[in-house]
């Protein structure tokens, strides 16, 4: 059992911000990893988060069950599945500072054109089939190497306009699917010691009140506004990946 006390710090502040995420404010659950890699590997740090994922996951869909988009699920879903499968096959030969920094400047991008859109009033344009399918692709790769599928995700759907409810029901729903796809290949690569399940069982208390948490704070925020937090909060993330990529 790990017994840095600035690890458990870190974890409690993960596994909580994570948490908010899933339960309205999706993308900022990209920082779990980044801030568990300040005390242990950021490969030990991925696996210790995944099952505390899930069970936030569960959770979150119990809490948005009602507002989703088929269409949108069904349009990413399958290319997110073959990135994954990509991330298994070459895991272990890619570079974990150029996914967070490749990461990273999508997010840092995407967010100041949108947010620069929002101070001129004007919509951001809403990206077709084939972006979407690229951005899938890219959301199941970073997703399955470093959880941060977040920001190529919102990439691509925060232009569509969708209502916000259904914009985090729907995202809820395929980050459940590709955790729970992750399992088998992360069981596969030894990354479920005895030591990393145990960590996660004695965090997993905190998921279901960091979901009730998002879920508040989704329910008080006005729509237009809780875009302009998302935004803010992507380009934070997209800023603390770059810093994480280029720090040696």
């Amino acid at each position: 059992m790990i017994a840095d006390p600035f690890f458990w710090l870190c974890a409690i502040i993960a596994v909580f911000v994570t948490g908010i995420s899933k339960g309205g404010f999706g993308g900022i659950a990209v920082l779990a990893v980044p801030l568990l890699s300040l005390t242990i590997s950021p490969v030990q740090a991925a696996s210790i988060m995944l099952p505390t994922m899930l069970v936030m996951d569960v959770f979150s869909i119990w809490a948005w069950r009602k507002t989703f988009s088929k269409y949108y699920i069904a349009l990413i879903l399958p290319g997110a599945l073959v990135g994954i499968c990509i991330g298994w096959a070459f895991s272990g030969k890619v570079d974990e500072d150029f996914v967070r920094i490749a990461v990273g400047l999508v997010a840092v991008v995407f967010s100041l054109y949108a947010i620069i859109g929002t101070l001129g009033e004007r919509k951001l344009k809403a990206l077709g089939k084939p972006w979407g399918i690229a951005a899938s692709v890219i959301t199941g790769f970073t997703s399955f190497i470093a959880h941060s599928g977040g920001p190529p995700y919102q990439a691509y759907m925060i232009p569509q306009g969708l209502d916000k409810k259904v914009f985090v029901g729907t995202g809820v729903i395929i980050f459940f699917i590709l955790n729970a796809v992750k399992v088998p290949p992360y069981m596969m690569l030894g990354q479920f010691s005895f030591n990393n399940v145990m960590t996660s069982v004695i965090l997993m208390p905190l998921a279901p009140i960091g979901v009730w948490v998002g879920v508040w704070l989704n329910g008080k925020v006005p729509q237009e506004r809780f875009y302009q937090i998302l935004y803010g909060l992507v380009l934070i993330v997209g800023i603390k990946l770059l810093i994480d990529g280029f720090t040696p």
